[in-house]
């Protein structure tokens, strides 16, 4: 990004903010990682593969413990969190505002209202969008439903509440897309992307790196195009995937990012075969653990359908089910969902297990609000009442790893 186009949107920011007396964030100059040098592709035949379903045993006992069931208010969406509390958005009680940010408390149960309405403007064009937190910053997003505007807000985060002034950290019009963006200890991440098919879509796209406390932001990692994923943190890294080699194609590199240095250190870099596209990647212990939603014409294994555990040039162990979430794990053992539960995998005792969603959410399905090296793996749903068969509540449920 050039110094004037970081001028021009922090002009930008610092008006949006004004508006709604929240601390403006600047954008340091520069930025660290420009991706357009990568490793070479990965194309490997299906040998160097193990197929979870053809080569591993199915376990008599699943190898993880519920710890935890709640039933909580039907509208709660959560979504993917690190710590005790998991962030999630609320239906609100009426039209104004119609979603309010929350976190979901994994030792008591309940959820806690965080930002009760949006920050900016009119709320009824205004709505929150999405949200993230860890237990010690919360991250929102605010959209604008008729001009698709919208603006990042971030804040210390303690006990279920905000615990310091927000600050906005960026704002954009519609031909940039809501920022993906994560939360881990007092950082936040957020991906910069034009949209694919607007004026802007030849632009690079940028991540950015701000800290609670801080007045400025610093741009990590540019990409010559749109990223494939979300910023995934797991285990002090945080797993990035950024259009690389763009002078030969349209190539993904699968790369890890040391968090202890504000990801100054590349730590692995898995290039995918050209043009094949990973519907999300996160790194647990020394693997990546990536999947790929679509079978491709070329690109050999890791062209195929399927989710993939592996680094470099293999070995990989495979598992050949459509992909529907990010992979959370601990050690040798990785939950991975299927359409309507999910597979345990031992990858040390050749393993697997299925862990069965909760009863009566098949219509609307359960998902996992974890992902990445965790000492728990939480899911919720939307079930129905058993007699009337109409939704009445969200399941959660945590398992220790």
């Amino acid at each position: 990004m050039t110094k004037h186009s970081i001028t021009r949107r922090g002009l930008f920011r610092a008006t949006a903010a004004a508006t709604v007396a929240a601390a403006g964030v600047s954008v340091l100059a520069g930025c660290k990682h420009k991706s357009e040098e990568g490793s070479s592709p990965v194309v490997v035949g299906e040998e160097s593969a193990t197929n979870i379903l053809e080569s591993y045993q199915e376990a008599e006992q699943l190898p993880i413990a519920q710890q935890g069931g709640w039933s909580i208010s039907l509208g709660n969406v959560l979504h993917p969190g690190e710590g005790s509390w998991i962030p999630c958005t609320t239906a609100g009680s009426s039209s104004n505002p119609m979603v309010k940010g929350g976190a979901f408390s994994i030792s008591t149960g309940q959820v806690s209202e965080v930002v009760p309405k949006p920050l900016a403007g009119d709320a009824s064009n205004v709505a929150i969008y999405d949200v993230r937190c860890s237990d010690s910053a919360y991250a929102w997003v605010e959209l604008n439903l008729l001009t698709h505007d919208w603006t990042l807000y971030a804040a210390a985060f303690a006990d279920g509440a905000l615990s310091d002034t927000p600050s906005t950290l960026w704002s954009a019009g519609s031909d940039y897309d809501p920022p993906r963006f994560a939360v881990t200890d007092s950082k936040v991440l957020w991906q910069v992307m034009p949209t694919a098919s607007g004026d802007k879509r030849s632009e690079h796209s940028f991540c950015y790196l701000w800290q609670t406390g801080d007045t400025s932001a610093q741009a990590v990692v540019e990409s010559p195009g749109r990223f494939a994923t979300e910023p995934a943190v797991s285990d002090g890294t945080v797993t990035l995937v950024p259009r690389v080699n763009a002078d030969q194609g349209t190539f993904y590199g699968i790369t890890a990012y040391s968090l202890s240095d504000k990801l100054s250190t590349k730590i692995d870099q898995l290039v995918l075969p050209a043009s094949v596209r990973p519907l999300n990647a996160v790194r647990i212990g020394d693997r990546f653990a990536f999947s790929i939603e679509a079978s491709y014409s070329s690109g050999g294994l890791l062209g195929k359908m399927g989710t993939y555990i592996g680094s470099g040039e293999g070995p990989f162990v495979m598992l050949s089910r459509e992909p529907t979430a990010a992979v959370t794990g601990k050690g040798d053992t990785f939950v991975i969902k299927s359409t309507s539960s999910y597979f345990v995998v031992d990858t040390n005792a050749k393993t697997y297990s299925v862990l069965s969603a909760s009863n009566r959410c098949i219509d609307y399905g359960e998902y996992p609000a974890t992902l990445g090296t965790s000492d728990h793996f939480v899911t919720f749903a939307t079930v129905k009442d058993e007699k009337t068969g109409y939704p009445s509540a969200v399941a959660v449920r945590s398992f220790a790893l």
